[in-house]
């Protein structure tokens, strides 16, 4: 019995021992092995520079400038040295809370590594200074920040690097935001075999995985139309005492952005000092009725389908209409009996837009609207766009064509809206609208090309809708503020702003949109001002603005009067 005992007592032991040596060798090998290596083997990021974006003739808008990690190499510093290097450390640095500082960096130096960061960003002087004094166990990794030489110029477009929730950089916002993973590259490792103080062994085993720097942007963005944008737009805001305001200037042909801008704004430098609701570029993510502007783009898609000319005659443009226990009113109250199409558009009439309206039809009319763009983001090359939902068409009542036929009870985005005008401006075509034009890497480059999303309107309504636009500039309501001898197309708007289920009759959003030369335009510009205070009408605040920097523009590009 003894022996039987002794027997179990053996093999239960041996089976220990094996399941014992199972867990060490299988289930727990890989955590084995993984602190094993990190006994023997020390790893040092590499920091790879972000990116630069550039305007589009090759200036700076926004690039990495070279900032220094200060480092300590605690195992080959004597302890009794620690507190003095410490100390001489803060001081050089010149620190406010000198005691402070060198208190962070003795328990950083107190730490049983062999590597520790000690400071992040030191200007290069601060460099030059600790490197005069040839201390023991202290270096310096070069890494970069961001810097941005225009300032607040751009801010939207450009957007800012801030951290992400590992600490580390990350883009935020516009190009910075969309483009973050082009730009930021790839960190690079370094690793290295230590011995059991820690210290490198020189003919042990180094690895080394280099950084790969971010490619750079070219922008479609011309830096001096920027500038003029910026300046006129912020004195407008000023002028008219706009709580907000906002511009874009596109190209039609290609979709290429040449300016875009909104105020107010931030420094992306220091974009934590500014609210946090400054931040989204309101271009491309807040959305408005268009009102007037609108207009335009109703009545191409009727002469497109052939349901109305420019001669066409108004028929029930005598007076109010009523619709469905709802009243629709002229902006002014003036009537005009007999309008044609094209007198329509000159008096901004919303009585001969419902007639549009209706000969269109809703299935039409809520075609066209998803033809234009509208619904659906645009795709451009900026983190933050949004789109406003079209409301489905089943939901759609005869007054709510109505109204949207004048541009109310329906909202936008400026971004959408310049595109959609720019198919006039074109001769029909919707552009993908895009702000980078090149992406460059190290040693290749990758062109964005113009693309055509779709084609909408004939080249003929394109043209017969231009005229009728020229006509609303030379007769409307801004003709005072156009400058003589330019042919411009535009139309003036001016949309009530709902609020709390009615519409606020003294804030308004005032706009205006248009091309020039109207024959062979070189540039689509849309201006908008939120709740201007001097007036509530687009025709005496965002038209002057347009028409300001148009004549700013004709001098820049070398454009002649034709008249």
């Amino acid at each position: 019995m003894r022996v039987l005992i002794v027997k179990a007592f053996f093999l239960l032991f041996f089976l220990a021992i094996l399941a014992r040596l199972f867990y060490w060798q299988v289930v727990y090998a890989d955590r084995l092995q993984a602190q094993a290596e990190s006994q023997h083997f020390e790893d040092i990021r590499v920091f790879a520079s972000r990116g630069n974006i550039y305007f589009a003739d090759g200036s700076i808008l926004a690039s990495a400038t070279p900032t220094f990690t200060l480092y300590g190499l605690p195992k080959t510093i004597s302890q009794d040295k620690k507190l003095d290097l410490a100390y001489l450390l803060a001081k050089t640095m010149e620190a406010e809370d000198v005691d402070a500082l060198a208190k962070q960096f003795l328990e950083s130096l107190q730490q049983d590594l062999f590597w520790v960061s000690l400071q992040k960003n030191v200007p290069f002087e601060t460099k030059k200074k600790i490197e005069e004094l040839r201390l023991e166990g202290v270096g310096f990794d070069e890494s970069s920040s961001r810097f941005y030489p225009e300032g607040s110029s751009s801010a939207h477009l450009l957007g800012f690097v801030g951290s992400d929730a590992k600490g580390g950089s990350k883009g935020y916002f516009g190009l910075e935001g969309y483009f973050d993973g082009e730009l930021r590259g790839l960190e690079g490792v370094r690793r290295f075999e230590k011995d059991a103080l820690g210290l490198p062994i020189l003919i042990g085993r180094f690895l080394s995985n280099e950084a790969r720097n971010g490619k750079d942007l070219i922008t479609t963005v011309d830096r001096s139309v920027q500038f003029i944008v910026e300046k006129i737009i912020r004195a407008g805001m000023e002028k008219y005492g706009a709580k907000a305001a906002s511009a874009i200037i596109m190209d039609p042909k290609t979709g290429g952005i040449l300016a875009m801008a909104s105020y107010p704004n931030y420094d992306p430098l220091n974009f934590f000092q500014y609210p946090k609701e400054y931040y989204k570029n309101p271009t491309v993510a807040n959305s408005f009725e268009p009102g007037s502007t609108f207009k335009v783009l109703v009545m191409s898609a009727a002469i497109n389908e052939d349901l109305v000319k420019p001669d066409t005659i108004c028929d029930i443009c005598s007076g109010p209409i009523n619709l469905g226990g709802f009243t629709i009113r002229t902006w002014n109250n003036k009537y005009f009996p007999d309008s044609s199409m094209k007198d329509v558009i000159i008096h901004s009439d919303n009585t001969g837009m419902v007639f549009v309206g209706q000969k269109l039809g809703l299935d039409k009319f809520y075609s066209y609207l998803e033809d234009f763009g509208f619904g659906n983001v645009t795709n451009i090359d900026l983190e933050d766009e949004t789109s406003p939902d079209l409301r489905p068409k089943k939901e759609w009542r005869e007054i709510d064509l109505a109204t949207a036929s004048f541009g109310q009870g329906i909202a936008v985005t400026p971004i959408q809206m310049i595109r959609a005008i720019s198919t006039i401006a074109n001769g029909g075509n919707l552009m993908q609208p895009h702000v980078v034009k090149t992406i460059k890497d190290e040693g290749s480059s990758f062109e964005v090309k113009p693309k055509v999303v779709k084609n909408i309107l004939k080249e003929s309504t394109a043209k017969i809708v231009t005229e009728m636009m020229v006509a609303a500039v030379e007769e409307g309501e801004a003709k005072w503020a156009k400058p003589k001898g330019f042919k411009i197309a535009g139309k003036t708007g001016t949309a009530q702003i709902p609020v709390e289920g009615h519409y606020d009759p003294n804030k308004t959003i005032a706009s205006f949109v248009g091309f020039a030369p109207a024959d062979d335009p070189k540039f689509v510009m849309l201006i908008r001002y939120d709740q201007p205070q001097s007036s509530i009408f687009g025709s005496e605040t965002a038209a002057p603005t347009f028409f300001e920097i148009a004549k700013e523009l004709f001098t820049y590009y070398k454009i002649a009067p034709s008249e």
